[in-house]
């Protein structure tokens, strides 16, 4: 797969690189965007079994690969494909692309990092589309800028001296946070009255493993659809293509 070199732009790029974290704009016109989150609510809405997950903050649907073609034009958006091979390396794949509503008055969790540098996963690079706008009132993903650089993964003992540093990374609904999976980082308080919804996912080196078997849970028709681009980004056996 060739990626397009240069989609990100080097501000972008020297955001993600210094900080660990950058906002960029998304892959969605401003037009289309009630359209996806109907789509998003209607997904989560109908999702059942082992899809869908409710812990004590949020509620979790896996898998948006395979619900239908308006979710592809998030894992395959140039800029962000251009930011997995820059952190990740040439050789990466989506290992997931999930939902996550937060739901309102929800606490702050653990500050962590998504993979310790020990893992056949690492490096990581995380994405999260906004179906809604990331606010600081509205428990927006907040992280400690160029913590990616720090080695070692956060410790409880060691998160209240970091606290002050915290960042929330914030915008209007339909951007989209590109981070280092290294970057500490972790949800504010959802002190809003409102759901705040969002599209998570994560690229990985080729060799690691994937948290979500795409190939194994894709229907005929998903698989009869995808691009070029797609099929490599999903790691798809060329006897599968």
């Amino acid at each position: 797969m060739r990626v397009v070199s240069g989609a990100l732009p080097p501000a972008a790029m020297a955001a993600l690189q210094e900080s660990g974290f950058v906002v960029l704009a998304g892959p969605y016109p401003v037009e289309r965007l009630g359209v996806v989150a109907d789509a998003y609510d209607a997904e989560v809405g109908s999702a059942v079994g082992d899809d869908i997950r409710i812990g004590s903050t949020s509620t979790r649907v896996v898998d948006f690969v395979n619900r239908g073609p308006l979710f592809d034009p998030l894992y395959v958006y140039p800029p962000l494909l251009d930011a997995a091979a820059r952190i990740v390396g040439r050789s990466f794949k989506l290992s997931s692309m999930n939902a996550r509503t937060l739901r309102p008055g929800s606490a702050v969790l653990d500050i962590h990092v998504d993979v310790e540098r020990d893992s056949t996963d690492w490096p990581l690079l995380g994405f999260i589309l906004m179906i809604d706008a990331f606010a600081p009132d509205n428990g927006a993903t907040r992280f400690i800028p160029g913590s990616h650089r720090w080695g070692d993964p956060p410790r409880d003992g060691r998160l209240q001296e970091y606290t002050a540093q915290l960042v929330s990374a914030c915008g209007p609904a339909g951007s989209l946070l590109v981070f280092n999976g290294s970057t500490w980082h972790g949800q504010g308080v959802n002190g809003s009255n409102r759901p705040r919804r969002s599209l998570q996912g994560a690229f990985i080196p080729r060799g690691g493993r994937a948290s979500t078997d795409f190939c194994r849970r894709m229907p005929s028709e998903t698989r009869a659809r995808l691009s070029s681009v797609a099929h490599h980004v999903l790691a798809i056996p060329d006897s599968s293509a």
